[in-house]
């Protein structure tokens, strides 16, 4: 499979068959069994950690820490030319920036959680189940923030048992 910059790609499947195992390998976090995998020219392995963030089934978040200290931490390691309030702004946090997320929804975590592909500034969205506890606010910011990053130059690959109603993103069946 190859992706350009601007692309989306919605791996569809059901549990079990393989997606998260897919990105991971995409994320360099798995050595493929057969085949490789590159960005560009350039081996995943020296490739990912400067060129993707993996957003996987957890959201990654301490229970004490808020998101915009979360956030800030991300930003910092990643020197990110995008501001915590955008993010925050973004995914609809504002008012909830300096609440613990032990006290947030579990859509709220991962609204946190998706912010942080924003302060991550990697131009691969690697997204496991992005939208499975999201509502339908949720869902359209998150559409926003794809759309976004897609117009940016930035690509996608999205592996999901559900729809996703992104423009243009390419859909691929996942069977065993």
């Amino acid at each position: 499979m190859t992706v350009q910059p601007g692309e989306a790609v919605v791996l569809l499947g059901r549990n079990g068959v393989g997606k998260t195992t897919f990105l991971r390998a995409l994320a360099g976090v798995l050595r493929p069994a057969g085949g490789g995998v590159y960005y560009g020219d350039t081996p995943v392995s020296e490739a990912a950690a400067r060129s993707c963030a993996l957003l996987g089934h957890e959201n990654a978040l301490k229970p004490d820490e808020t998101p915009r200290q979360s956030l800030t931490f991300w930003s910092r390691l990643a020197a990110s030319p995008i501001s915590i309030q955008e993010a925050l702004t973004a995914m609809g946090l504002r008012a909830l920036a300096d609440r613990p997320t032990r006290r947030l929804s579990q859509g709220q975590k991962r609204r946190v959680a998706l912010a942080r592909l924003l302060v991550l500034d990697r131009p691969v969205w690697l997204l496991d189940e992005p939208a499975a506890p999201l509502d339908s606010d949720g869902r359209q910011r998150l559409s926003d923030i794809v759309m976004a990053h897609r117009a940016r130059g930035g690509l996608v690959i999205a592996a999901t048992h559900q729809t996703l109603d992104w423009p243009d993103a390419r859909t691929r069946e996942l069977v065993r």
